[in-house]
């Protein structure tokens, strides 16, 4: 039995004569308008390489949807990449991107009442966009992974995106050349697609297919790649079955999945973004999961099963020969709610019990380790609480986990990103500080200020280890030896502890016990607290002013709400 399209309207109505008049115009014929209607959702720009191989990309998408029966509809959105969109204001507007995505998508895909969506997935905000999207809307969606960008070479030595992230605050300390930095950033990238590492993109496309909203064995994905093409035929000739079988993302997205998704990020200590992006992408679905809570409760039972950069010293693309996500799924079997749906139509048991043989030759268990030979046993993301952090931050480890673990040291505070780094650059900062960047939360920056240039100007600096850092800001692609602890919540903005601390507090910081502590007595607080004036939110229509109004906490996945 094949489900109603709600896209079709009944012959004579004023909506049918509309539709029909614009659709006619666009060459389309009578039969074409009686098929599926898929919207193909291409998050697309020439500002980034990240996306600059997408608009070829919808062409193909579209054949496979008319070869499996349906018609597909180009939709353009926002392309935010954190390279290039967060040098205005401070980095403010990336994180609020997505947001901004995710009612584009509503705008066209429910104001034409489209009947699914192929939603092509790039750089860091476009996947949790694309899949609070479809969550949101509810109708058929499947997730494709776009790719990783190839590589190159610096002075025979491998290089990549993240490099040239860390080796721009080696410039800044003088450890490094302007002209030396130029080198390196002309053969860093040498194609279109994501960052190549265990970044935000990578982490949110392998959790797309552990969360089955993405066709099984597609990420990561070399892009432009052989693979890369199969998958997009794939997920255009499944749409069309998906539709008709009315398999919609509610079914898919459930507290299953999530955990499912928190144990895959888990094993690979992907992107410390991924808590929030799932825990939105939960908000919109509907679905009552707490995944803080998961990652919490999930951290010290999942072992690091891969060590891809910036974790550890393999590559993405050997992580993918290695047997990618599937791959990575297979080993975590006895860790997963085997009977959750994917598009695809099986369950992940049945997935996976097809995928790759851990045994076999097609499996490098040099880099994706089966459960009982893993790299580290030690959680690969931490959630600290404590009376600075008393609704928690996070903190990432790598597999070699060789940094500090607890610090305790009196705080410097800085209110901007720049004003932290004005202070390196000056040598103010000195070892054994507790390094303290706030008003740069979701609704202080607002949007969440981007903190990573400050820490790799310490590593530049050579201060990593011998200082800590405690913000309400995001960090994104961070490495550090030091403690560096992203997204305290509440935030200094909203009333948090972080914005009540002053230069010389004694902050206490221990990651083995998860804990993060102001020493400075409630009477004191409460006396600070009091002198403050009370929190504005920002006049105006810009998106900024907008999402700052209307944002929520980050246990709401710093969705948008009232």
């Amino acid at each position: 039995m094949t489900a109603p399209l709600r896209s079709n309207f009944e012959p004579g109505t004023n909506r049918w004569a509309m539709r029909r008049a614009q659709w006619t115009a666009l060459g389309l014929t009578d039969e074409d308008m009686a098929r599926p209607k898929i919207a193909i959702v291409n998050s697309s720009s020439d500002l980034a390489s990240c996306f600059s191989h997408l608009d070829g990309m919808v062409l193909p998408l579209k054949d496979a949807i008319r070869a499996a029966g349906g018609i597909g509809f180009e939709i353009r959105t926002a392309a935010p990449s954190d390279a290039i969109t967060s040098a205005g204001a401070a980095g403010q507007y990336i994180l609020p991107s997505r947001d901004l995505i995710v009612s584009d998508i509503e705008v066209a895909a429910e104001g034409a009442l489209l009947d699914g969506m192929v939603c092509l997935s790039s750089c860091d905000k476009t996947t949790p966009a694309h899949l609070m999207a479809a969550g949101r809307l509810d109708i058929p969606t499947i997730v494709v992974a776009c790719g990783y960008q190839p590589s190159g070479r610096f002075r025979g030595q491998p290089v990549d995106f993240e490099d040239v992230f860390v080796y721009a605050g080696h410039v800044a300390a003088g450890r490094m050349t302007v002209a030396e930095l130029a080198e390196m950033t002309g053969c860093a990238v040498r194609g279109p697609g994501v960052c190549a590492g265990m970044g935000t993109a990578n982490s949110m496309h392998i959790a797309a297919e552990a969360l089955g909203m993405a066709l099984p064995g597609s990420t990561p994905v070399l892009a432009g790649s052989a693979k890369m093409w199969q998958a997009v035929d794939a997920a255009g000739r499944r749409i069309v079955e998906l539709v008709g079988a009315d398999v919609r993302p509610r079914a898919i997205l459930t507290a299953g999945a999530f955990r499912n998704a928190v144990i895959a990020i888990l094993a690979i200590s992907g992107s410390v973004n991924c808590l929030k992006h799932l825990q939105a992408v939960a908000v919109e679905a509907g679905c009552d999961v707490d995944v803080y809570g998961l990652f919490e409760e999930l951290a010290p039972a999942v072992p690091l099963l891969a060590a891809v950069k910036p974790n550890g010293d393999q590559r993405i693309d050997e992580f993918e020969a290695a047997g990618g996500a599937l791959g990575l799924l297979r080993q975590l079997r006895p860790m997963l709610d085997l009977g959750q749906p994917t598009v695809d139509g099986r369950n992940i048991g049945a997935v996976t019990a097809a995928g790759p043989d851990v045994d076999g030759p097609d499996v490098d268990a040099a880099v994706i380790r089966p459960l009982d030979a893993p790299f580290a046993r030690h959680p690969g993301i931490v959630i600290l609480r404590g009376s600075l952090a008393p609704d928690g931050a996070v903190v990432k480890r790598t597999v070699a986990d060789d940094g500090v673990k607890q610090f305790t040291g009196p705080a410097r505070v800085f209110r901007s990103r720049e004003q932290g780094l004005a202070a390196i650059r000056a040598g103010q900062v000195q070892a054994g500080e507790v390094l303290v960047l706030t008003g740069l939360g979701l609704r202080g920056a607002p949007g969440m200020g981007f903190t990573s240039a400050f820490v790799f100007a310490l590593a530049g600096a050579g201060l990593s280890d011998k200082v800590a850092v405690v913000t309400d800001g995001q960090m994104s692609g961070l490495v550090n030896k030091g403690i560096s602890v992203a997204e305290v919540s509440p935030e200094g903005a909203a009333g948090g502890p972080l914005g009540l601390v002053r230069d010389g507090d004694v902050i206490r910081v221990d990651v083995d016990a998860a804990t993060i502590d102001l020493d400075v007595a409630p009477a004191e607080l409460a006396r600070r607290r009091a002198q403050l004036p009370p929190p504005t939110a920002p006049a105006g229509c810009s998106w900024l002013s907008v999402y700052a109004r209307t944002v929520r906490p980050l246990g709401q996945g710093a969705t948008l709400g009232t």
